[in-house]
């Protein structure tokens, strides 16, 4: 009896004991969790949608660790050097925009606006193909390899013998710069501490810079090296090789300017695979040693650990990939389907992703009906005014593009105050749309460019937001393929653009009455988005 006694005290002890360390264990769970939240902020945007909770659990940490390290030049390397994709995006499509009258005079094409399909071809499948390849192979071949692709063809354009070659050239060209598009946000995103992730809309300023960058070279090269249109001047000689090399001059200098870019990609900053993406691939080592040497090459405290990561649970098994991530072959059509099936995970995540693709869907038809067929209406304006210099028109194309840096500048402010990102959008696509039923009411030269001005300021806070919007709420390990099919979605509608540039007239304020409604579906679109990043890290 007394054995029992004692045995029965022993086994009480021992369940007091387990008991007491639970009760300790679950202290030290919210203690920790209390730190989380002194430190660094609010929770993950996207954790209590209980997809995956070893992958969230991980997540967390990375953010954590990744706001323990805070911003440093290595972020700030990536501003500038992703910012280089922004630029050449907005410039591959509105050089095509701005040379194809000259090329058309000089090659005499059946379709005049095939140009404008071509680049929204290439750009639509070099979202999907790069967007996919970023979840599947990683970020960084992708990003490094797609610049340099559109470099060398941007350059071979400016030597095309004909239109369909011209047409080729162009689309392979956007096919590199417009899926690069899709991985400058995806990379900046997964290295920026949640206090600094505003700069992600900040950066669509340098959509603005490629933009004046296409408008400086078109003022300093088209006018001085192109032909007269027989129509202006019916004395003028024939447009040839020889008297129009001006727009084969802008290909050249553009070329030339993106294989800056991408040489510079490589060399000022050898890019690591981003840590999210490293997590999704179970590789917790590989990913904790990207985050340590960043702070320890900028002397930053970072405290995670691999056995932080491990206790959180396995992803990873004898190389078969998690199912949450990826498929267990890399390369079949299941891995795409996994990545598609993630972007539907839940009810809300669902509910945000189709928004997000169908605001892209009316952008990627207002944006072109304005911006790339701007050049036509600009000078219809002008000559409307007695105006018909092409330096007088092309200076007022890059004063325009100018204010248009600015935009995003402003978004970034907004959205880092409670406005947050949605309603940055849906003040700035309100005031859009404002600016473009005045604008069909231009009397004079000065109103003319004034307005434009304006438009092209208030047009890209809702554009810039939505870029980096878009990463922001989709889930890590299916980021690329998310934001590749959303830029997918806006190719498709400016391939049908240029279908009713051609049988409707540019010339006339129809475009902006179109362009001004669709702005008003954007801003109830933006206001009921399921998903606000502000105060909360991407996921």
């Amino acid at each position: 009896m007394e054995m029992a006694a004692d045995s029965k005290k022993v086994e009480t002890g021992e369940a007091g004991d387990l008991e007491q360390a639970s009760v300790l264990e679950q202290a030290s769970v919210l203690e920790q969790a209390s730190v989380d939240a002194q430190l660094f902020g609010k929770g993950d945007i996207l954790q209590l949608e209980h997809t995956d909770p070893v992958l969230n659990a991980k997540m967390h940490l990375i953010n954590n660790a990744i706001d323990e390290i805070g911003f440093t030049p290595y972020q700030a390397k990536l501003f500038v050097l992703n910012g280089f994709g922004y630029a050449v995006d907005s410039l591959i499509l509105l050089i095509q925009s701005i040379i194809a009258g000259q090329a058309v005079l000089e090659f005499h094409p059946g379709y005049e606006r095939g140009l404008t399909i071509a680049v929204y071809v290439g750009m639509l499948v070099g979202a999907l193909f790069w967007g996919l390849s970023a979840d599947v192979i990683g970020r960084k071949y992708a990003f490094n390899v797609s610049l340099m692709v559109c470099s060398v063809f941007a350059i071979v354009a400016g030597s095309a013998p004909n239109w369909i070659v011209l047409g080729l050239f162009v689309c392979l060209s956007a096919f590199g710069g417009g899926g690069n598009l899709v991985l400058d946000t995806a990379v900046f995103l997964e290295y920026l501490p949640s206090k600094d992730q505003w700069l992600l809309t900040l950066m669509a300023a340098w959509w603005g810079v490629g933009q004046l960058i296409a408008g400086l070279f078109a003022w300093a090269f088209l006018p001085n090296y192109s032909c007269i249109d027989p129509k202006i001047d019916p004395t003028a000689p024939p447009c040839v090789y020889a008297n129009n090399k001006g727009w084969r001059y802008v290909w050249f200098a553009s070329g030339a300017l993106v294989f800056v870019m991408s040489i510079l990609r490589i060399t000022v900053i050898r890019l690591k695979e981003t840590p999210k993406f490293l997590i999704g691939e179970g590789r917790d080592e590989k990913c904790v040693e990207t985050l340590q040497s960043i702070a320890q090459k900028y002397s930053r405290p970072c405290s995670l650990t691999i056995d932080q990561l491990v206790a959180c649970g396995i992803t990873s098994n004898g190389g078969r990939r998690d199912s949450v991530a990826h498929a267990t072959r890399r390369y079949s059509f299941s891995e795409v389907l996994v990545h598609l099936k993630g972007l539907f995970a839940t009810r809300r995540i669902g509910l945000s992703t189709t928004l997000i693709w169908f605001s892209w869907t009316l952008i990627g038809l207002a944006y072109p009906l304005y911006n790339v067929f701007l050049p036509s209406y600009l000078a219809s304006r002008g000559a409307s005014f007695g105006e018909t210099s092409p330096y007088i028109e092309w200076r007022n194309y890059a004063i325009v593009n100018v204010c248009g840096i600015f935009g995003p500048v402003l978004a970034g402010f907004m959205c880092a105050t409670p406005l947050g990102r949605k309603y940055t959008m849906v003040i700035g696509a309100l005031i859009t749309m404002a600016f473009f039923f005045a604008y069909t009411q231009v009397r004079n030269n000065a109103q003319n460019l004034g307005f434009n001005c304006a438009i092209s300021f208030c047009l890209n806070i809702y554009y810039g937001t939505l870029y980096a919007y878009t990463p922001e709420v989709l889930p890590s390990a299916h980021r690329g393929t998310g934001n590749g099919i959303a830029i997918g979605c806006n190719r498709i509608m400016g391939i049908l653009s240029a279908v009713i540039a051609t049988v409707a007239n540019t010339n006339t304020p129809v475009p902006i009455y179109i362009c001004a409604a669709l702005y008003i579906v954007m801003a109830g679109v933006s206001a009921i988005f399921p998903f606000e990043p502000y105060g909360h890290r991407s996921s």
